[in-house]
């Protein structure tokens, strides 16, 4: 009898194994892998087509997907601008040239307009699912395949091997989850859905449950200690969106029946539910409720279609656009195939603990590209501070756009790695907020072009947040937003090539940021033109009498992003060959700007004087904006050069999750491998369930790879991916006096990544790169031309012009062998 059942558990055992092991080749090397559900939010996977998304938390008895649509905000279109603010400038700036900052931070605050509206959660769906208590030991796995885009959960009971597959279609516009056995009329559920926002439920059929709710018509942010933060609007002019969620089981075998709550299969063979959502946003200059879209029609269209179509082609479908987007960029760093079979949690365990694991910091890459495209599809909204997860009616920092570097972030990687695509919800978002910015520029200051503060909505809020007086000047009172997002224009440009673009679209809103900025700069009396009043993004400084100031005039970041601006539309109407009188105006202007200071620590000021920070380890570093992403410091400039360094050193490697990311990406372009890589251990710190917000130290990345601020925020996941393309090819500078493009190679690689390579790589000029690399030195370069000329190819000391036709690709491994 004893040898009997060791004979069936080592069966079970070797069963289990092999399940395992199935499970482990299903996903791939390039995959999340855990062998428990999700118990926290940070830990569940996410799944998104641009619009539409889901947490996945792969419970066994009870199932949850906490589910988004990016379309749900509180609050609708209102007048956010300040006309007072017009008559208190001169007061500002008369305070400041008098040196009384406080003073001048004060008036600040009556120029500032209402807070911003907040991102809301859809809702959950939940399967409950009998027996799930008598699951086989060691048989659960769950993953996220990267290279599908797609979640599965497996796990036996007695001898039944359950999975389930989800994933979130572009194509489709639905979340579809398809439940299997491998034993016929073995899939029994009930699914219910809720939320936290007003709602009702009902069955809109026999296999359909329908989930009808309202947003508010206003939530104040996080940070408000608000005794009244959530406000539902009732009467004949109430505000809030309206929405639709619709759970449609299409079963194979067996029975479905809803009552308006409970959505019940029993004893089917296999079961495909398709979930839809819809939204009566309707734009950002419409009401959702009194000129909104009808949700139950746009939820109903793509679930009507999607219906018709079967399981296997939903999922070909999904596959084929998903993955014509992510395998344009092949990337590996090596390391053991054992660490890769490992599940993530404990990959991040060990790595923290000085293990090496070069294929960990791979798939953190592959990972923020799968973000992007999960987030961040043409014609939707761009990926807010959460992409577009979320399960808060408050979260943090209203999931808003913080133009201040966090919405720019999450579009660092988007050209380089190969995604372009992905951007253009954020071109399309900076071109509403040109228009509206127009009248805040007109209203809050009687200048021309336009303008953008620290924070934006759903509703493209342009004027300065802090509800009239009570927001910190240090954030709400920048003005600097037009400016830095035409940049992301000229980038699009310079990746691309594209002159109609350039054109149609780009140059009007770059041309409207820099008539702003020619209206905003004044003459400090000594032949500078300074920005007045001026702040370096939530940090304040100490005046020589030891007191806290926030506002002063010609901080660094200013002048730095006013400088690249000019630089670029100087550039765009040269190759545009228009507005020259306009362009030999930037060029006087930007000869005259308030030039870098080095100060009294050999560092890069960051205010126009040598004031010293608040905080001298703070997670903004942003009188650094000309390293990174601009080009204002570069190897040509090295005092400044130097400065930058010195910076970095004064603040310290350690910050939240964004702050590190940014660093990875200063220290690829001041050339220092290594720095960079002590920055990509840091950034990929385990916190755990850390999700208390801190301001100083301590970010890392969640279970599930979410960037950890703490709390979560994803821009931290995207400036990784875009450091790390820092660090193995550059293409910002361009050669002396012939204007061509240098691509510089491996310009950071850092010696824990001694043998690796890359493929698709995009470069400015147009140009997609393929790099190998063995022992640290460059073995084999593939150069395609997608739309450039020329090029100037630099390794090292090694310097070598390269002509292409348009189109044409070439392999320099020959040429690579004079480099060597």
């Amino acid at each position: 009898m004893k040898t009997s059942r060791l004979r069936t558990s080592k069966f079970q055992f070797l069963l289990a194994t092999a399940l395992m092991l199935a499970v482990s080749a299903l996903a791939g090397d390039l995959a999340l892998k855990y062998s428990q559900p999700a118990t926290r939010w940070t830990e569940a996977l996410p799944v998104g087509n641009g619009r539409f998304g889901a947490m996945v938390f792969g419970g066994i008895t009870n199932e949850r997907l906490q589910l988004n649509e990016a379309t749900l905000w509180s609050g609708g279109p209102r007048d956010w601008n300040n006309p007072g603010a017009k008559k208190i400038l001169p007061q500002v700036r008369a305070a400041i040239f008098a040196g009384d900052y406080a003073k001048a931070g004060e008036l600040c605050k009556k120029m500032q307009g209402p807070y911003n509206e907040s991102y809301q959660p859809l809702g959950d769906l939940r399967l409950t699912f009998p027996g799930g208590e008598n699951i086989s030991s060691n048989s659960y796995e769950r993953s996220l395949d990267l290279e599908r885009a797609v979640t599965t959960v497996r796990y036996k009971i007695g001898d039944a091997v359950f999975t389930r597959e989800i994933f979130s279609s572009f194509p489709d516009q639905v979340i579809v989850i398809r439940l299997t056995c491998d034993q016929p009329g073995k899939i029994n559920f009930n699914a219910t859905a809720d939320s936290l926002l007003h709602h009702t439920t009902e069955a809109g059929s026999a296999n359909t449950l329908i989930l009808k709710g309202k947003a508010p018509s206003h939530v104040d942010p996080s940070y408000l200690g608000s005794k009244n933060p959530i406000i539902y609007d009732t009467g004949t002019n109430a505000e809030g969106m309206t929405f639709d969620l619709h759970i449609r089981a299409l079963a194979d075998g067996g029975k479905v029946a809803c009552d308006g709550k409970i959505l019940t299969v029993t004893n089917a063979n296999a079961v495909t539910l398709l979930l839809s959502a819809g939204t009566s946003f309707n734009g950002a200059d419409k009401s959702p409720l009194r000129a909104g879209r009808d949700p139950v029609a746009e939820a109903l269209r793509p679930l009507a279609a999607a219906q018709k179509k079967s399981y296997e082609k939903l999922l070909a479908r999904h596959v084929a656009d998903y993955q014509k987007l992510f395998q344009r960029v092949e990337i590996n760093f090596g390391g053991s195939p054992d660490k890769r079979a490992l599940p993530t949690d404990e990959r991040l365990a060990r790595f923290a603990t000085g293990e090496a694991d070069p294929g960990l910091s791979a798939l953190l890459y592959q990972y923020g590209r799968y973000l992007l495209i999960e987030s961040s599809r043409p014609g939707g909204l761009p990926a807010n501070l959460q992409g577009i997860w979320n399960d808060s009616m408050r979260p943090p920092w209203s999931a808003n756009w913080t133009l201040n570097i966090n919405a720019e972030m999450n579009y660092w990687p988007a050209e380089v790695a190969n995604l372009a695509e992905c951007q253009e919800p954020f071109l399309d978002f900076i071109q509403m907020l040109s228009v509206h910015g127009r009248k805040t520029a007109e209203v809050n200051y009687g200048a021309h072009g336009w303008v953008a503060h620290h924070n934006a909505d759903i509703w493209g809020q342009t004027a300065p947040v802090g509800n009239y007086g009570g927001g910190d000047p240090v954030w709400a009172n920048w003005t600097m937003g037009s400016p830095w997002l035409s940049q992301h224009l000229w980038e699009h440009y310079a990746f691309s090539g594209d002159k109609k673009y350039l054109r149609e679209r780009a140059w009007p809103v770059m041309r409207g940021a820099a008539e702003f900025c020619l209206d905003w700069l004044i003459d400090d009396g000594k032949g500078h033109l300074v920005t007045a009043p001026s702040v370096s993004p939530e940090l304040a400084f100490l005046t020589p009498d030891g007191k806290r100031a926030n506002v002063s005039m010609a901080c660094t970041m200013d002048m730095s992003i006013i400088w690249e601006l000019f630089t670029d539309c100087i550039d765009a109407a040269r190759v545009l060959d228009t507005d020259q009188e306009f362009a030999a105006k930037l060029e006087a202007a930007r000869a005259k700007l308030f030039p870098l200071q080095i100060g009294s620590r050999g560092q890069i000021q960051e205010w126009f004087q040598d004031f010293k920070e608040e905080d001298v380890h703070h997670r903004h570093t942003s009188h650094l904006f000309g390293v990174y992403p601009g080009h204002q410091i570069t190897p040509a400039t090295p005092e400044f050069f130097a400065a930058a360094k010195k910076v970095l050193e004064i603040r310290g490697d350690d910050g939240t999750g964004w702050s590190l990311g940014w660093k990875i990406n200063f220290w690829a372009r001041l050339l220092d491998g290594d720095h960079a890589y002590l920055l990509v251990k840091n950034l990929l710190r385990p916190v755990g369930g850390n999700t208390r917000t801190s301001y100083g130290s301590g970010g890392g990345v969640y279970p599930n790879l979410f960037d950890a601020h703490p709390p979560f925020q994803i821009d931290g996941n995207f400036a990784f991916t875009a450091g790390v393309s820092e660090m193995l090819l550059q293409s910002h500078l361009e050669a002396a006096r012939s204007n061509v493009r240098i691509l510089d190679l491996l310009p950071a690689l850092p010696a824990a990544w001694p043998d690796g390579d890359v493929k698709g790589l995009r470069a400015r000029g147009g140009f997609e790169v393929d790099l190998t690399w063995k022992n640290s030195k460059l073995v084999s370069v593939i150069l395609h031309n997608t739309g450039g000329t020329a090029c100037q190819l630099h390794y090292g000391n090694f310097v070598t012009d390269i002509k292409l036709k348009r189109g044409a690709s070439v392999n320099l491994n020959s040429t690579l062998e004079t480099m060597r």
